[in-house]
C-alpha cells in the first residue's frame, strides 16, 4: 500500500504516523515544504520518498507532486496530513487522484461552525444557537438580539484563531476595526461557567468507534491564551456517561469512517454539556501522547493497522489518569523538571520543550504525568504550576 502524508515532519510527534505505517509494511510517501536535509534521520528512514514543494499553499504544485509519486509508485491507498489546516488540501487531492477518503463536499458539514449545529441537533446533542455575519449590518442586528458577552469566530476557522470575546461596546468596536470583511464570522453567546472538555477517538473503516476518551481543561481557552495562563488538561480513566452518550450520537450523525475525531464541548457548573465543534482529525498538540500514556497503548500504531485493513477490537478503558501540563518562560516556578521528577518518579512520562508554534496555547515546557488516584490530580497541578511569587 502506498500512503501519502502531507507535511510529515510537523508537529514532531506526528512523525510517529510515518514510523508506524512504515513498520506495518506501508510505503510512506511524504510531501512537504521543509528541505529534505532538515528532516530527522528517523523520518528519512520511514519515508519511501519525499517530494519537496516550495509551498503547500500552492495546490497546482502539490498536485504535480502527487502525480509524480502516483506515476513512480503506483496507486495511492491513502492520504492524510492529520492537521486541521490542511484538511481541505487533503480532500482536494483525494478527489483529483481518486484516493479513498473524504472529498471537499464531505468537509462542509464540519468545516463551518454554523453547519455543525444542524448535525448536533439531529443527534439530540445540546448546542447554543448562533448567527453568521457577513457585514456590519448583520453584526448590528446580532448585537440588538443577544446580550453581552458573546464570542465571534471565523465560521470556517482553525482552532481558536481569530476568536474575539466581546463583553461590551468597546470590544464590539475593536472587533469591527479588526474584522476582515472577506471572512464570514459566526457569533454565539459566551458560556460564562463553561470549561472545555472533549470526546475524542477513532472510527474504523466501517464507522465503528474503536477508541474513545476525552480530556478536561481547567481554564477557559480564551482566558488561557489572552492572559498566558498555565495549561493543564486531564484525561480521566472514567468518562462521564453523559458525554459518551452525546459523543457517540454526534459521531453517528456526522457519519465519518476510518478517521480520528475530536469533539469539543463546554461542561457547565451544573454538570450539563453544550457541544461546540466537531473536528474530523486527531486531537492537536501532544494530547495524543497523553492518551497513549493514560491507556498504555500506541494510537499511532493502531491507526496504521486500521488503515491497512486490520480489524481492531475496541480499546478497553484507560487504566490510568493522565495530565498534560505546561510551564511558561515568563514565570518563575517553585519546581522545575528535576524537582518534578523527584516528586513523581517514573510517572513523569514526558518532559520537554513545546513547539514554538503552539507555545501561546500550550506553554513553553510540557509535561505528561500519570496517576492512578483521581484525588491526586489537583496536587500534581498545584505542584507543577506553583509560582515563586505565590
Amino acid at each position: 500500500m502506498n500512503f501519502i502524508i502531507i507535511s510529515p515532519h510537523f508537529p514532531p510527534n506526528f512523525q510517529n504516523f510515518s514510523h508506524r505505517l512504515r513498520a506495518n509494511g506501508v510505503n510512506v510517501l511524504g510531501i512537504g515544504d521543509e528541505p529534505y536535509e532538515n528532516l530527522s534521520d528517523e523520518l528519512k528512514g520511514s519515508l519511501g520518498e519525499y517530494f519537496r514543494v516550495d509551498s503547500l499553499e500552492n495546490l497546482d504544485e502539490v498536485k504535480r507532486a502527487v502525480a509524480f509519486l502516483f506515476y513512480k509508485h503506483g496507486p495511492i491507498g491513502g492520504l492524510e496530513s492529520h492537521n486541521e489546516y490542511w484538511l481541505m488540501l487533503d480532500a482536494k487531492l483525494r478527489e483529483q487522484f481518486n484516493i479513498p477518503g473524504l472529498r471537499p463536499d464531505d468537509l462542509l458539514k464540519f468545516k463551518y461552525k454554523s453547519r455543525m449545529k444542524k448535525y448536533f441537533k439531529e443527534a439530540g446533542v445540546p448546542v447554543l444557537d448562533g448567527y453568521v455575519i457577513k457585514n456590519d449590518a448583520d453584526f448590528k442586528k446580532v448585537v440588538e438580539e443577544i446580550s453581552y458577552p458573546f464570542v465571534a469566530k471565523p465560521d470556517n476557522g482553525v482552532g481558536a484563531g481569530g476568536t474575539f470575546k466581546i463583553e461590551n461596546e468597546a470590544d464590539a468596536n475593536d472587533f469591527l476595526a479588526k474584522w476582515d470583511r472577506s471572512i464570514e464570522y459566526f457569533i454565539e453567546p459566551y458560556v460564562e461557567d463553561g470549561l472545555l472538555c472533549t470526546y475524542d477517538g477513532i472510527v474504523d473503516l466501517d464507522g465503528n468507534i474503536i477508541f474513545e476518551t476525552g480530556l478536561y481543561h481547567t481554564i477557559p481557552t480564551l482566558e488561557l491564551v489572552r492572559d498566558q495562563l498555565d495549561l493543564a488538561f486531564i484525561v480521566k480513566s472514567d468518562l462521564d456517561p453523559k458525554i459518551v452518550e452525546y459523543g457517540r450520537a454526534a459521531v453517528k450523525a456526522f457519519g465519518m469512517k476510518g478517521r480520528f475525531f475530536h469533539i469539543e464541548f463546554f461542561k457547565r457548573a451544573d454538570g450539563s454539556y453544550i457541544a461546540i465543534e466537531y473536528n474530523n482529525r486527531v486531537t492537536g498538540g501532544y494530547a495524543i501522547d497523553v492518551y497513549n500514556h493514560a491507556f498504555a497503548i500506541d494510537l499511532y500504531d493502531i491507526y496504521a493497522r486500521m488503515v491497512e485493513g486490520e480489524k481492531i477490537p475496541k480499546i478497553a478503558k484507560a487504566p490510568h489518569n493522565a495530565l498534560g501540563l505546561s510551564q511558561r518562560d515568563i514565570y518563575n516556578y517553585c519546581h522545575y523538571e528535576d524537582d518534578i521528577r523527584a516528586k513523581f518518579g517514573d510517572r513523569v512520562k514526558e518532559a520537554s520543550r513545546a513547539e514554538k508554534a503552539f507555545a501561546s496555547i500550550q506553554g513553553d515546557f510540557k509535561y505528561i504525568i500519570t496517576t492512578d488516584d483521581v484525588n491526586e490530580i489537583d496536587q500534581i497541578i498545584d505542584f507543577v504550576h506553583k509560582h515563586k511569587e505565590d
